[in-house]
Parts: C-alpha cells; structure tokens; sequence
C-alpha cells in the first residue's frame, strides 16, 4: 500500500438491517427503555386477551347456588330394568340364549345334535393339497429320515464340569492327606471321570459288578486296585474307628461280599470306601458300589489272518453305541476294531459299562486316521464294505471271494458314514428293511451285518 493512501482517513461504512432477517436494531424492541403501550379505546377485545375480573363480578359465587339434590334434574329416575317392575334373577331366566354363525340367537338346548369327541365316527385330517383324509390312510404317507435323538445324556448319568473336576484334583493339599473327606489320593481318584484326567494319568474306571467281575476273570493284570463302598464302623461309644493313618474304616457292603473275597482270593487291594465317595466316582446316580481302577491297555488287531472281519468305527460318538459295537465284535469273533478320529474314547466308563467290560478282549485302535487304515487294509486284501443309505444291494449279492477279508465301515448315529470313506471303498451295502424307515442305529445295523458275515464265512 501506497504513502498517498495512508494519508486519506478510514471510512467504516455501517449499515443497519431494519426488519430484514426478521429482527429489529431499535433497543425498544428488545425491551431496552420500551415504553407502556397505550390502550386503544376502540380496539376490540380479543378472545386471547384476558378479561378484567370485574366484568364477571355479576356471577354467582359457589355458595350462592342453590343445590339441588342429583336425582331432581328435570327428570324421573327410572329402575334399572326400565319398565320391568319385578326384577328376576339370573336362575330364573327361562330364555338363555347363545349367538350363532348366522347372526340368529338360539338357546342352548336348540342346537341339534351336541357330539362328543368319542362319537365322531369320521376323524379326519388335512393333507398338503387341501383335502381332507382320514388319519389311518398310510396309503400315501410321507417317510421321513429318521433322525437322532437330540439327548446328550441319559437319565442316569453323571453330567461332569470336567475342568473344575481336574482344577480340584491338582490342587496342593492344605490338610494333612488323613483329615477331610478329599484326601490327595482321593482327589487323584477323581481326576479319571474326566477324558483329560484319563489321559494323562493313563488310567480308566471300570464300574458296576459284572464288569468289575469280568475284568478280574479275563484282564486280572490290568487291574490296579478295587473300590468298594462299605458302612462305617464305630466303637463301644459310637465314635468311629480309624486306621493308623487315621482314616475312618468302612465294611462292605453285604450284597458286594462275594466281588470282594474273588478280589482277595486274586490278591488285588481292596479299599473300602463311603457311599458318598464312591457315589462322587460314578457316572451313575444309580451307583452299584464297585468299581475297579485299571491301567489303559489294549491289543492290537492282526490283520494278517486269512479269514477275518474288521470294523471301521467313523465318528460315532454315543458310548453307549460303541459299547455294543465292541459286544457285538465279540459275540461274532470279530479280528478287531478300527477306532477313528472323532468317536468316543474307548475307556470312557459308559463304553466300559455298554460293552460289560468285554471291549478288552476285542483287539482295537483308537484315534486312527480312517483313510491311512483303509490304505493299509487294501495292503492286506480286505474288501472295504460301506453301509449306504443309497446302497443298492445287499451283503449276500456280493461275490462271496470277496468276503474271505472284510472290513464295515459304519458311520455317524446322524450324519451317516463320511462321503469321502464311502467313495475310496470297494463296496456299498443297504440293509433291506420296510420302507416305514428309513435307516437303523448303528449298533443294531453293525449287528446285522456282523451275524450275516458270520453266516457266509462259515459257508465259504
């Protein structure tokens, strides 16, 4: 900027916005120094303006009207049944009547024929095109696949939160292991009702009688030691009788004896424990006051036999299934049974409790690869056979030379046998049945299977 410029003196132009944008500039408006308005005389009130008080001073006060009684307005209170002079009551209303469809009241007893739901002769049903047939029609019934039981548990079994079982069992000992009801090798004890537990300290629990018996006739070396509950023994005094660790004492139970002396006479230690410690180390709520504690063996299946059936377990995790798979193998002289991965462990005390304790003298794998046993299998001549729902032939439309060596391959209690399983074996089975049903547990499909095989190698 030039000298010449600053010597001219600024100019501020102001300029004012009066009633534009909708504001005034002039401070009255604002309530700055405004004045009274005055009245106009000859303005007409408004009905927004308020009206001097004085205008009503001619309406009566409250107190001054005179009060007349509700009944007396200008008119005759009539009774509530109008012109009825004689009120009924509800009993003696001879004309009890109820709406109809049709808009027509009609009394009760007027309605026809009232049937019961026993007297209707003709019980029909919708179909899926809008006519109505009878429910016994199976002519045209749907058949639907049969599904599995959404039941994780029986009734009767123990549901276990296996991390705070296992947290429980390592925990350090802040007693003495003598004093409580948990001592250190009672929580060790514990820590086999979980798969972990069971694991890691390569152990199982065999429980219930007939197991423990049958594992003391066939598999007396795998037995570690049996638990039996007992009553508590007491003194003169009442006082309980303790050992030299300073325990409590129990004696068996009278209906477990007989268990008890084959277990002495086999020299296998016998601890006598409460009722409540055995009830805490059975799967069951219905507990039978045994059980045995085992070392986790098995035996391998021989493959090369030059008769034999194997069976190929694919994903089946019920115990209960797998225990009566292993039953049935026996049952059939079955060479062994291929656990893969995905199904339930072998040791788990349901399998144990299904099978009756007999799944030890059935030679079996668990954890395998199914496609690396298959592999194998082939090596050693067997002939794959996989049930299929869409199997269109039966187990004895197959030639018999390829059934010296089999190996079944059953699958999952829902989803069925894995497709690719199916696809890399030699052959696929259906079990003919009636069309009501579609498919068989595994177990009883397995045992079908099984007694067929066994019935074509003896014929062979």
């Amino acid at each position: 900027m030039t000298e010449e410029n600053n010597k001219f003196p600024k100019r501020v132009v102001k300029q004012t916005f009066e009633g534009k944008f909708g504001m005034s500039d002039n401070p009255a408006d604002h309530g700055f120094g405004r004045r009274p308005e005055t009245p106009d005389p000859d303005a007409q009130e408004t009905r927004s303006e308020r009206r001097e008080y004085g205008r009503f001073q001619d309406r009566k006060s409250f107190g001054d009207r005179e009060r007349r009684p509700f009944s007396d307005r200008g008119r005759t209170r009539k009774p509530f049944n109008g012109e009825r002079s004689e009120r009924r009551s509800f009993d003696d209303r001879d004309d009890r009547r109820s709406f109809s469809r049709d808009g027509e009241r009609r009394s009760y007893g007027d309605r026809g024929e009232r049937r019961s739901f026993g007297d209707r002769n003709s019980r029909r049903s919708f179909s899926r095109d809008g006519e109505r047939r009878p429910f016994d029609d199976k002519a045209n019934r749907p058949i639907f696949r049969q599904k599995p039981e959404r039941k994780l548990y029986d009734d009767d079994e123990v549901v276990r939160d296996e991390e705070a079982v296992l947290s429980f069992a390592d925990a350090p000992d802040i007693t003495p292991e003598s004093a409580g009801t948990n001592p250190a090798w009672f929580r060790r004890l514990l820590a086999l009702t979980t798969e972990k537990g069971r694991e890691r300290e390569g152990k199982f629990l065999a429980e219930g009688v007939r197991v423990v018996e049958e594992i003391l006739t066939n598999h007396i070396d795998v037995i570690i030691g049996v638990y039996v509950a007992g009553t508590k023994n007491l003194d003169e005094n009442g006082a309980p009788v303790l050992n030299s660790l300073g325990e409590e004492t129990f004696t068996p139970l009278e209906n477990l004896q007989s268990t008890v002396d084959k277990a002495r006479e086999l020299k296998v230690d016998i601890h006598v424990i409460s009722e409540d410690q055995i009830k805490r180390l059975s799967s069951t709520t219905t507990t039978q006051g045994i059980l045995a504690v085992c070392r986790s063996a098995s035996t391998k299946p021989n493959y090369e036999k030059s008769r034999s059936i194997v069976t190929l377990v694919d994903a089946v995790q019920d115990p209960g299934n797998l225990g009566a798979i292993f039953r049935t193998s026996l049952g059939f002289n079955s060479s062994g049974v291929i656990v893969g991965k995905g199904s339930v462990n072998p040791f788990n005390p349901k399998v144990v409790r299904g099978s009756s304790g007999t799944f030890l003298r059935v030679p079996f794998e668990k954890d395998r690869d199914l496609i690396d046993a298959i592999n194998e299998l082939h090596k050693f001549g067997y002939t794959i056979i996989a049930t299929d729902l869409h199997g269109r032939q039966s187990l004895s439309e197959i030639e018999p030379r390829k059934l010296r060596k089999v190996a079944f391959l059953v699958g999952n209690e829902g989803a069925g046998t894995d497709q690719h399983l199916i696809d890399i074996s030699d052959e696929t089975v259906k079990i003919p049945m009636s069309s009501d049903l579609e498919s068989l547990n595994v177990s009883v499909a397995h045992g079908i299977l099984s007694y067929e095989m066994a019935k074509i190698q003896k014929d062979l």
